[in-house]
């Protein structure tokens, strides 16, 4: 199989349409796929052409990214031989093995994003603005509900509503994975229902409840912008990413004692294991509440 773009552009419309991929999968397979065409142009595609591949990734790539991009050339060849349009998958008795070092989740202190939303709401108090209202709104559901960005920048009105002072919404995950999350903390639910009243024709006109200033549905790199002005006007030198909300959503609960499976329900992870790393970051405060509530620190002894 020397040419794979079009068998490439055919695999990726049954992503799209049967397998009903999310945008930001279908953009890394598209990226991973064709990165691997353009290194397979013209040769026949094989073990040897494989490993060639994969000792390219090696060098110029990180073991995370090259990790996925395999996973996803993993995932085209087994969809051809399955569909009998490849003989035999070249990943067949190919060893493939990347070691990534293990990242532990870095969460935001607590006092840093009190210290960032208070910033935001200060803003809002003095300007009145209602696009400071919407950068709000951003940080508020990324830390409240612990969503992913690209799930965030999805929301529209069939998947989040509010009823009765609580906020609902439905997520589609990884995976087209469904999951709901309700909040039912009052100023959080309260300035999401002031946005909502604000932008509604916005809203009603883009079909995406987070727009941009242009009427269009916000971009996962606009919130990271809104995110990096909030921190930098309120002095925090930590960098602080969307999925560093996400991070400290779940090691937040964990450290409330909120049992792990339903933290993993709340995230959407098809695998505990996914959740448990969270386990790791939870270290300090588990030393602290064992110094707290063991018995021994309620008896004192001498030694005469």
């Amino acid at each position: 199989m020397e040419n794979l773009r079009p068998v490439i552009d055919k695999y990726l419309d049954i992503c799209a349409k049967e397998k009903r991929l999310s945008p930001d999968t279908l953009k890394a397979y598209r990226i991973d796929l064709g990165q691997f065409a353009d290194f397979a142009a013209g040769k026949e595609t094989d073990r040897e052409l494989l490993s060639a591949f994969i000792q390219e990734l090696n060098q110029n790539f990180s073991p995370r990214s090259a990790k996925r991009k395999i996973a996803s050339i993993q995932a085209f060849f087994k969809e051809l031989e399955y569909r009998d349009e490849a003989t035999i998958s070249p990943f067949k008795k190919l060893r493939v093995k990347i070691k990534t070092p293990k990242q532990l989740p870095r969460v935001i202190p607590e006092e840093c994003v009190k210290k960032v939303l208070q910033n935001a709401y200060d803003a809002y108090s003095t300007r009145n603005s209602r696009w400071i209202l919407r950068d709000i709104v951003v940080m508020e559901l990324l830390f409240s509900t612990g969503i992913r960005v690209s799930e965030l920048c999805r929301l529209s009105p069939d998947t989040l509503s509010i009823n009765g002072g609580q906020l609902r919404l439905l997520i589609f995950g990884k995976g087209s994975k469904e999951r709901i999350i309700e909040v039912e903390m009052p100023e959080s639910v309260g300035v999401v229902s002031k946005y909502l009243y604000e932008f509604s024709a916005e809203i009603h006109e883009c079909g995406a409840i987070m727009v941009n200033r242009d009427g269009r549905p916000l971009s996962t790199q606009s919130v990271r912008n809104i995110i990096n002005r909030y921190t930098n006007s309120a002095h925090v030198s930590l960098h602080i990413t969307p999925h560093m909300f996400r991070h400290t959503f779940a090691t937040s609960l964990l450290e409330a004692g909120v049992d792990i499976r339903y933290i993993q329900a709340l995230l959407g992870h098809s695998s505990i294991s996914t959740t448990q790393i969270y386990t790791y970051v939870s270290t300090q405060q588990q030393t602290r509440l064992l110094a707290q509530n063991h018995p021994r620190g309620r008896m004192s002894f001498n030694l005469k």
